[in-house]
């Protein structure tokens, strides 16, 4: 499956400053970019197969699109790792797909913790991260009491795109990350 915005890919290889003006993306891995979901037997069209060993073990089975990095450097956004995978998303994701090396989200301390308001462990540590910049967050474990506390929390713009676990990103998705970047310029 071809991804959207292949052919209008801006400036991919640019390299942006931390203090850059452009909205950031928060990426989450299992879910948007691995569709850890789908059909065990079937490896969705158009991606590849990796086995990851992040502990001693049996590895891990991620499948990843080659194409996503590209499109995904397209947006027009600062991109950054908000993935329980942390900075070993640039070991073993960020190569497979075409992406650099990016900033992580630190949630040491934070992974899988419960809280009484059910606001995803991930939620106040991005709020953080981002410091007032508008960003959007893909993932596919948001709901309404994250969405009620990036509003409270966050004085800036701020877009968090569901991502079916069984589909990873989709051009509905990538539409969605647009025009709310677009949004930003006017």
């Amino acid at each position: 499956m071809p991804l959207p915005y292949g052919d209008q890919v801006r400036n991919a290889n640019r390299t942006r400053p931390a203090d850059s003006s452009l909205p950031l993306l928060f990426l989450d891995v299992d879910g948007p970019l691995n569709p850890y979901a789908a059909q065990k037997e079937r490896r969705p069209e158009g991606y590849t197969t990796i086995r990851v060993a992040l502990e001693p073990g049996r590895p891990l089975r991620v499948w990843l699109h080659p194409d996503h990095g590209r499109a995904l450097l397209g947006l027009g956004y600062d991109l950054c790792w908000a993935t329980t995978w942390m900075d070993a998303a640039n070991r073993w994701i960020a190569p497979v797909i075409g992406l650099p090396e990016l900033p992580y989200v630190d949630f040491t301390g934070a992974l899988f913790a419960e809280r009484p308001d059910g606001v995803h462990w991930k939620t106040e540590r991005i709020v953080a991260y981002a410091e007032g910049r508008p960003f959007a967050w893909v993932d596919d474990e948001q709901g309404p009491a994250d969405e009620a506390f990036v509003t409270a929390h966050h004085p800036a713009p701020a877009l968090l795109q569901h991502v079916n676990p069984r589909l990873g990103l989709r051009e509905p998705d990538f539409e969605a990350l647009t025009t709310f970047a677009t949004s930003l310029d006017t």
